[in-house]
């Protein structure tokens, strides 16, 4: 299971950035998939989850700011992230935790995509 993330760059305060991220390999099903980010020097923190029947899950700090979908058929998720600040700058991760066709289950990663916002 290979996942591939994209959209990272650099923004301005105040702007918005697109992540997605489309999981591929011998996927049988998708329970969850989500974004972490980690910033220079500190830990990995969730971000945003979405599960198989849509409830979602966000870190307070991104609240009413980033929206987290996805869609099932293609087995991709997107992290639409608006009103960014400085303090969005970090390497976003996307995970999916994936039912394989080998009877497994497994958490996979993505490579991470680096988003730097400038004040």
């Amino acid at each position: 299971v290979q996942l591939q993330a994209s959209g990272g760059g650099l923004v301005q305060a105040g702007g918005s950035l697109r992540l997605s991220c489309a999981a591929s390999g011998s996927i049988v099903s998708i329970n969850s998939m989500g974004w972490y980010r980690q910033a220079p020097g500190k830990q990995r923190d969730l971000v945003a989850t979405i599960f198989n029947g849509g409830s979602r899950n966000y870190a307070d700090s991104v609240k009413g700011r980033f929206t987290i979908s996805r869609d099932n058929a293609k087995n991709t998720v997107w992290l639409q992230m608006n009103s960014l600040v400085p303090e969005d700058t970090a390497v976003y991760y996307c995970t999916a935790d994936v039912w394989t066709e080998h009877f497994t289950r497994g958490n996979y990663w993505g490579q991470g995509t680096l988003v730097t916002v400038s004040s």
